[in-house]
């Protein structure tokens, strides 16, 4: 990963300009403090205002918002791998303890350098012993700036998450109006209401059952409840619904195949997944030379993914099908939603085999399940 990448993803601005403000802040009332008993107190002191500004408050300001930037930076990781809160928890008790240690080195390096003290004078001894005393405050600042990084990340995922849920909410609502708008299609329609009408007299069971497959599709698009996420069982149980309907319509034409893992059911997966690809299959894969279609729907585990591929035999997409494809709602929506829900974790393609085009869907594998 390169450093521009490492910064967008690590480095937070806003974050290192709240740490600044609050350390500066707590400075300020610091100033105030001694103000104060210099005034009404002890008006007895060695340094001047000048040096305590500059030699002391100004470094120690610069060498805390360095180290907590850095402790910023770090947070973001640990809370990115998902470490324990043990973990981090002791992780932080022990930079908490090196703050102290830090400061401490720095200030002696500054007043060396400066002069204001020779390397000859210097005492470990009495080093340590100033970081000791002020270990108890060094801890204190510490973690009021960890809670501040904490809840400036939290905030932010509340947010993140709030604003994915609007986009979901919106992209699940484009699905299912593209879902319905393509069913309620004069030629879906009238073709499912005609041979529903032939059967009445021929088949009147299976009439009925063409019926209640409509009737379960429209209803499963309109009034389902809104999850990003389904079970698989649902999303195939949906599906079949509209297959049932297919298979009617085109008859002895239409083939469907179906190899599922069946341990996979009970996983989750962007409801309204699969209709979309089935449909384009069948509206792109029949032609003149093609009119028996046949449609293998394939749903297994691969190296941490759950893959759904579905494949039909009908002909291969020209490069202008391929981009009108690409920008049709149907497809565009499937990216989009797989885009907010998994990142770039999730993959989505379509492309030409020797004989027949396949779609094939990658999404990270979980073992959550319901």
């Amino acid at each position: 990963m390169s450093f521009s990448a490492l910064k967008n993803k690590y480095i937070d601005v806003k974050l290192i300009l709240l740490l600044a403000a609050f350390y500066t802040l707590f400075n300020l009332v610091y100033l105030g403090k001694l103000a104060y008993m210099r005034a009404f107190i002890s008006r007895e002191t060695v340094e001047s205002w000048h040096d305590i500004i500059i030699h002391n408050l100004l470094i120690d300001w610069i060498i805390v918002v360095v180290y907590m930037s850095l402790i910023a930076i770090s947070t973001k990781r640990l809370l990115d791998k998902n470490y324990s809160w043990i973990k981090i928890f002791l992780l932080h008790t022990l930079f908490s303890i090196l703050i102290g240690f830090v400061i401490r080195f720095f200030f002696d390096l500054y007043g060396i350098l400066l002069g204001l003290m020779t390397f000859a004078d210097y005492s470990l001894k009495a080093s340590i012993d100033r970081m000791i005393f002020v270990i108890d405050l060094n801890f204190l600042i510490y973690f009021a700036m960890i809670f501040i990084i904490y809840t400036y990340y939290y905030l932010k995922q509340v947010k993140e998450t709030e604003k994915q849920k609007t986009l979901l909410e919106s992209q699940l609502t484009n699905t299912r109006m593209k879902m319905l708008s393509s069913q309620l299609q004069p030629h879906f329609l009238f073709n499912t209401l005609n041979s529903i009408s032939v059967l009445v007299e021929i088949d009147a069971k299976k009439a009925q059952d063409t019926i209640a497959d409509l009737s379960d599709l429209l209803r499963e698009i309109l009034y389902s409840s809104e999850n990003y996420k389904v079970t698989l069982r649902k999303e195939l149980r949906m599906l079949d619904y509209y297959l049932n309907i297919l298979t009617l319509r085109f008859s002895d034409h239409l083939i469907i195949e179906k190899n599922i893992d069946e341990s996979l059911l009970d996983h989750l997966v962007p409801s309204l997944l699969l209709q979309p690809i089935i449909e384009n299959s069948v509206k792109h894969g029949y032609s003149y030379h093609n009119i028996h279609l046949k449609i293998i729907i394939n749903i297994f585990k691969s190296r941490g993914y759950l893959v759904l591929s579905v494949y039909n035999n009908g002909k291969l997409l020209t490069e202008k099908q391929e981009a009108l494809l690409e920008k049709g709602v149907g497809i565009s929506n499937t990216r989009d939603r797989l885009l907010t829900l998994y990142g770039k974790r999730a993959s989505f393609k379509i492309r030409n085999k020797e004989a027949g085009v396949e779609t094939i869907i990658k999404i990270p594998f979980s073992k959550t399940c319901l």
